[in-house]
């Protein structure tokens, strides 16, 4: 499967930018692993917004 270079920048700023992780120690996750991280920020972003 490609991947669309676009969109995997994106995955990648999202995670550097909440754990402050290197470009390649997030290249290095498989897919299934990054996408869970994205999930796991998201979730945390979301109980932050609601306050809680």
């Amino acid at each position: 499967m490609t991947y669309a270079p676009d969109r995997l920048f994106e995955e990648v700023a999202y995670v550097a930018y909440h754990f402050h992780w290197d470009f390649d120690r997030i290249l290095d996750l498989e897919h299934p692993v990054r996408h869970r991280f994205i999930d796991e920020i998201g979730a945390i972003n979301e109980r932050i917004s609601a306050g809680g």
